[in-house]
């Protein structure tokens, strides 16, 4: 509900600006604005988009996707990425082709730049009320979709300066906020593609979330050491694999208690983990044959030995 109604702000407001900067980029003769709005009419694309995800993510896991639906988040936020890379290459273009036809263009309207600023600072709103709702609701696509707006706000001060440059006399400048508008959408789209592309190849966990829920599972009682730890990011979350050694003297029910609580603790402490898969390992299961190697002995091999 938080993040439909975060995004539901941000369209209303997204429709209002992107009709007003085109209609008046148009009329007052200024690329940057006229950009600048069907960037913003760009974003009720990436709006509508998170709302589909928002209602579809949450969905609970079933047969065919039995660790949920998180991963839509994922692919919503390269998506975007991918947006922003496109709109920004086509922003630099139109700016190059204007570039060629300099000297025709007509002067750059006053009312241009009222609307640059008030754009600015409604864009700049609009991006700290969405990251305050993405921390809430722990939503990286959100927080994408907020920095997207801080995108916004960063190419809407670049044109208020660059038709400010306009009419004091500098004919370039326009063409070349817009170019920078471009430049820097190109960026950002860049990092967000990159981000959902590691995650959707099994990205680990950071260093430090690595090392607390290592913490946690070796200070859990019964756990003797930490044999192996795996990790890897579904959205927001994190998926858990380990193996842990227990002492090899005790039942199968204990070790399995054991697993359960080092379970029970990790998704407890560690807000980010989503679920975890704990393997127990006995202190010693392999038994080496001879240097470097070694070989697993089965119960029906050694009772056969035995005999």
């Amino acid at each position: 509900k938080l993040v439909r109604r975060s995004v539901n702000v941000s369209m209303g407001v997204n429709i209002g600006l992107s009709v007003l900067q085109i209609i008046v980029g148009w009329f007052a003769n200024s690329h940057s604005l006229l950009v600048d709005g069907f960037h913003s009419f760009s974003d009720l694309l990436s709006d509508v988009l998170v709302l589909f995800v928002a209602r579809h993510s949450v969905r609970a896991a079933d047969d065919n996707h039995p660790y949920g639906h998180a991963r839509l988040e994922t692919l919503a936020t390269l998506i975007l990425g991918l947006m922003l890379v496109g709109i920004g290459g086509a922003f630099l273009y139109s700016a190059g082709e204007k570039a060629m036809h300099l000297g025709e263009a007509p002067p750059v309207g006053m009312t241009a730049l009222y609307v640059a600023i008030l754009a600015l600072a409604t864009k700049e709103w609009l991006f700290r009320y969405m990251l305050r709702a993405a921390k809430k609701a722990n939503s990286a696509m959100l927080v994408a979709n907020a920095w997207h707006s801080r995108s916004d706000a960063a190419s809407s001060l670049v044109v208020a300066i660059g038709i400010g440059g306009s009419l004091l006399g500098f004919i370039y400048a326009d063409l070349l906020a817009a170019a920078i508008v471009g430049s820097l959408i190109i960026k950002m789209g860049w990092q967000f593609s990159r981000g959902a592309l590691e995650e959707l190849m099994d990205h680990g966990a950071d260093a430090a979330q690595i090392e607390e829920i290592r913490q946690v599972i070796q200070t859990t009682p019964g756990v003797h050491d930490l044999h192996e730890l795996r990790t890897r990011r579904m959205a927001d979350r994190i998926l858990v694999d380990a193996h842990v050694r227990v002492s090899p003297r005790i039942s199968v029910s204990e070790g399995h208690r054991i697993a359960e609580q080092v379970r029970l603790r990790v998704r407890e402490q560690c807000a980010e983990v989503l679920d975890m898969l704990v393997h127990i390992d006995p202190e010693d299961d392999l038994v080496p044959a001879d240097p470097g190697h070694a070989v697993e002995v089965g119960r029906d091999a050694l009772e056969q030995w035995l005999n």
